[in-house]
């Protein structure tokens, strides 16, 4: 039977120190999407030394440690991501990224060193029945990695009844665990436009079709799709992130081209957004003179965490770190993540834990230069996967 939660959580911190070094130690050695060969080494060779069966190359440098015991038929799925970004560090600390260009700015070193924690007290102390899958990902980051594990047979060579995942919250409480049932993040699709019209002299734009125009009509004709054509109820997001055309100011250029982010946390929404935006491009782009290619790339789904693994994963939080440390039912995230493809698979539940409140160590924002994953969660972060662990199986 699991122990008491106040167990966990000591266990936890007597062992603190083995797995700061561990966080710091890949924080050090960052590895961008599908090449996180370092750190799918570090993870190996301790779960294969904890007892793990161990398999590697699922989804090109993902990896999965199985631990089974007893009679139990059920399986449990616990995933952390292992990918860097592509972000110069700017933190100063002592075990700063000695990898130019390339840093941990999202915590994912810090996800899976605390997966590890909990993978080394349940492989040494753990009792339970059943199949213990611990999930290390590749390339969460806009790459994937999710789909490509599954791809390659992750569920079919560990199959699981649920799985769970767990996300840093800058701007959160330290240690604060934050769960929401239902649509819990966005999806994120991607348009770029291309617009051909015809260039010459900008003192003759007469003889011109000019793309920067058509251009700048169709970036506010967007707008009017989540302020006239989505449910004013239903969240839904449409950004021009970029535009790309000309480069002397006498010069009507020939082509412009738009880069675009769309997200939704509905998935009739999410279709709705597609067809709307094509439309309006078209039409917009015919009535300029100018013709439109839109390449429309449909990228990570709607994270939608299911009621009964919600409520579970809800009740070990209370449990670990009592109410007033728990948002039960929060809200919505507008950012995407890739473990959507894996909850479309199997029901199961994305949570978050506060890695600092702003000003505070742990308080910026990930993706920023100057973020750090907070290592005091590291103790509740492992705690928790562990009580978890031991209590779906039983």
């Amino acid at each position: 039977m699991p122990q008491s939660a106040q167990h966990y959580l000591e266990y936890m911190r007597r062992h603190a120190a083995e797995f700061v070094t561990v966080r710091q130690q890949i924080h050090q050695n960052p590895e961008l999407g599908f090449e996180e060969f370092g750190t799918s080494d570090l993870v190996a060779e301790r779960l294969a030394a904890w007892g793990y069966e161990v398999e590697r190359g699922l989804g090109v440098t993902g990896l999965v440690g199985r631990l089974r015991r007893g009679s139990g038929t059920r399986a449990i799925g616990i995933r952390a991501d292992m990918d860097a970004l592509p972000i110069e560090e700017k933190t100063g600390l002592a075990y700063r990224s000695g990898r130019p260009g390339i840093m941990h700015a999202c915590g994912h070193d810090g996800h899976t060193a605390m997966l590890l924690g909990a993978a080394k007290y349940l492989a040494q102390h753990g009792e339970f029945s059943g199949t213990l899958n611990l999930i290390f990902q590749p390339a969460e980051e806009g790459m994937g990695g999710a789909v490509k594990m599954m791809e390659d047979g992750l569920f079919e060579k560990y199959p699981c009844d649920a799985v769970y995942a767990m996300h840093n919250s800058p701007g959160r409480r330290q240690g604060d665990l934050m769960f929401r049932e239902g649509a819990a993040m966005a999806s994120s699709d991607y348009a770029t436009v291309t617009l051909t019209g015809v260039g010459g002299h900008g003192a003759m734009p007469h003889r011109t079709a000019d793309p920067i125009v058509a251009a700048s009509s169709i970036v506010m004709a967007l707008q009017t799709i989540v302020s006239r054509n989505a449910d004013p109820q239903e969240m839904s997001i449409v950004t021009v992130g970029a535009i790309h055309s000309g480069k002397a100011n006498n010069v009507i250029p020939e082509t412009a081209v738009l880069e675009i982010s769309v997200r939704s946390l509905d998935r009739e929404v999410r279709e709705l957004l597609e067809r709307r935006l094509k439309a309006i491009v078209t039409a917009q782009a015919e009535s300029f003179g100018v013709k439109a290619h839109i390449d429309y790339r449909k990228g990570y789904a709607v994270l939608v965490n299911t009621p009964e693994e919600t409520e579970f994963a809800r009740r070990i939080g209370y449990e670990l770190v009592g109410a007033a440390h728990v948002e039960p039912q929060g809200p919505a995230v507008t950012g995407s993540e890739d473990f959507a493809f894996m909850l479309e698979k199997k029901p199961g539940c994305y949570l978050f834990i506060g890695n600092g409140a702003p000003g505070e160590h742990g308080g910026c924002m990930v993706h920023n230069p100057c973020y750090d994953f907070n290592d005091s969660n590291l103790p509740i972060g492992a705690a928790y996967w562990a009580l978890l662990a031991e209590s779906y199986l039983q």
